[in-house]
């Protein structure tokens, strides 16, 4: 909690103590109001002095008029600060999450992330703003009703004040059920927005093999542990009232006893009597509030404590504190005894291979051989445990994240758009392009004539992840926005092998351009898309096992010439069979 109100609480002082002095003048003018029954008992109904009834009156009406105004700013004020720690917090949990590498996020479904930037950034603004109300409001309203009681009558006070510590003792007991509860309920709101996700980007799937019933059934189930929770920590929330009122009850009891008789037997002043039971009375509220504070703060806390574990998570891969801007003349790519391993699995061992300028080096060998995870090196998503990687023979280690993704433009099999329009997708390739430099992109990339021919041209939108156009249209588009970043550096995971002949033709003359006078590095799987490459390094098991061209390493048999004969050996058989 000191760690939570130090960074956010500091930069609202100002604000908290507006708010401060307002729950001030609502404590004090909740004092007066039951002050002010001494006065209506003696000077109206025992003395009868009608010229007091208008002042008194009068007097009322000020007292709750200044209560409300007081009331009204304090909550304006409370709400702007926790709308601004909230935002504040969620910006802060999203740079970080940026911050991160790739193997982040492997280990933080989007479900978790999701909810620590929502659910848990409130839950840390909710345990702020329990806090200063408690103390601002509560407990200045206790105190100033607290005062009244012992003004009018300091042994009753001391009868009622015993009655508070075995309400707080009880309610300890509750603490380590509520923490309990809520860190469950935090696992399940994960589970619901998981559930949503995979129903929403696999709906295809979902419904071609009718898993309607079962996703239902998951959501289902995440949803009634939700509520069983809330059900829960709300049983435990009440459970303080039951006994509040008890205790509360006894108090009252014991008050008119005492104040009766007092009042009959010793002549005691009736309306002190009154202005000291109305105090007790409108003390029970904030006096209830008090006692479920620690409830509801560890309640809170559990989410606060979920935010820390993400904003206090080491970033595994950061720039160097001399890191120089990456300057690329030629453009030759580098990898030298590397040796990666994502956790406890090997990917590459001692692996080195050369990617010549304004060349074509193609990567082939059986899934799991490491191709994928080269392209992650290069673009340093991830650090090697052993070896270097260099561009022109500058460390990429040594070099800003900006400088070294701004030579590098990726073209990946599974292209993805980002919501928005056509025009927005191009131009991630180089925010600041005009429009003539969009249009050009995309002419080269082959898309251009398509996107004409769309109702609102480049400002279509383009749907969630691109869904609204076909698959060879977002590769074009993905294509279009490397040709914009014109990067020196071209990274290209077999983008054309989820499309039919005629994207695919379309998709091939746009990358040809692409790649012309670059460093192109492709990771092939159907071989016959690398027969041109210049260098094919064939993987397997994190090393490299062969290099050359195509015609040198059928010559050399090997890995090579298996996956070339596994891949052709069918194809007159095939086209026989076309041809019958």
């Amino acid at each position: 909690m000191k760690r939570l109100f130090k960074e956010n609480v500091g930069e609202h002082i100002p604000g908290y103590v507006m708010a401060f002095i307002c729950m001030g003048i609502v404590a004090a003018t909740t004092g007066a109001s039951a002050w002010i029954m001494k006065d209506i008992i003696n000077r109206i109904f025992v003395q009868k002095e009608e010229s007091m009834v208008w002042i008194i009156a009068g007097a009322v009406m000020i007292i709750f008029l200044t209560k409300g105004l007081a009331t009204y700013f304090q909550q304006v004020l409370l709400t702007r600060i926790g709308n601004s720690i909230i935002a504040s917090l969620q910006r802060r949990i999203f740079d970080r999450i940026l911050s991160q590498s790739l193997d982040f996020y492997q280990r933080h479904p989007m479900s978790d992330l999701a909810t620590r930037m929502s659910h848990n950034a409130g839950a840390a603004r909710a345990v702020i703003d329990l806090i200063i109300t408690s103390i601002g409001r509560d407990v200045l309203s206790v105190i100033a009703l607290t005062s009244v009681m012992v003004i009018q009558d300091p042994l009753m006070s001391v009868l009622v004040l015993v009655v508070m510590p075995v309400a707080v003792l009880f309610v300890t007991n509750l603490v380590k059920r509520v923490k309990k509860i809520a860190r469950a309920e935090l696992q399940f709101l994960t589970r619901i927005t998981s559930t949503m996700n995979e129903t929403a980007t696999g709906v295809r799937i979902v419904k071609s093999f009718n898993m309607e019933e079962r996703m239902r059934a998951i959501m289902n189930s995440a949803i009634a542990d939700v509520q069983k929770r809330n059900n829960k920590m709300a049983t435990i929330g009440a459970m303080t009232s039951p006994i509040m009122e008890t205790l509360g009850g006894f108090a009252v009891a014991l008050v008119i006893c005492y104040g009766g008789w007092n009042v009959i037997q010793n002549g005691a002043d009736p309306g002190g009597f009154f202005s000291f039971l109305t105090a007790l009375l409108m003390a029970y509220e904030p006096a209830k509030r008090l006692a479920r504070l620690n409830v509801q703060f560890h309640g809170g806390m559990v989410g606060v404590g979920q935010l820390y574990d993400v904003l206090d998570e080491p970033v595994s891969i950061s720039e160097a504190d001399d890191a120089r801007v990456l300057e690329v003349k030629e453009g030759r790519v580098s990898l030298k005894d590397v040796t990666f391993a994502y956790s406890d699995v090997p990917a590459l061992n001692s692996l080195s291979l050369d990617a010549a300028p304004s060349s074509v080096t193609a990567l082939v060998g059986p899934s799991g051989a490491g191709k994928s995870t080269i392209f992650g090196l290069i673009e340093r998503f991830y650090d090697p445990q052993q070896g270097t990687i260099s561009i022109d023979g500058q460390d990429l280690k040594g070099v800003t994240f900006e400088s070294l993704r701004r030579q590098v433009a990726l073209v990946t099999q599974e292209t993805f758009l980002f919501e928005g329009t056509i025009r927005e997708n191009i131009a991630y390739g180089l925010p600041d392009a005009s429009f003539d430099m969009i249009v050009e992109a995309a002419k080269n990339a082959n898309a251009d004539e398509f996107i004409q021919e769309m109702p609102d041209g480049y400002d279509s939108m383009v749907g969630a992840a691109g869904s609204l156009l076909s698959g060879g249209q977002r590769q074009r588009i993905s294509i279009a926005r490397a040709m914009l970043r014109d990067a020196p550096i071209l990274l290209m995971d077999e983008p054309t092998s989820a499309l039919d002949a005629q994207s695919e033709a379309k998709v091939q003359e746009a990358l040809d351009r692409l790649m012309k006078g670059r460093t192109t590095i492709v990771i092939a799987h159907r071989l016959s898309t690398v027969r041109n490459a210049d260098v094919i390094h064939v993987m397997d098991r994190g090393r490299v096992l062969q290099s050359g061209s195509h015609d040198e390493l059928l010559r050399q048999g090997g890995l090579y010439a298996q996956l070339y004969e596994l891949q052709f050996k069918d194809v007159p058989v095939k086209m026989a069979a076309t041809a019958d």
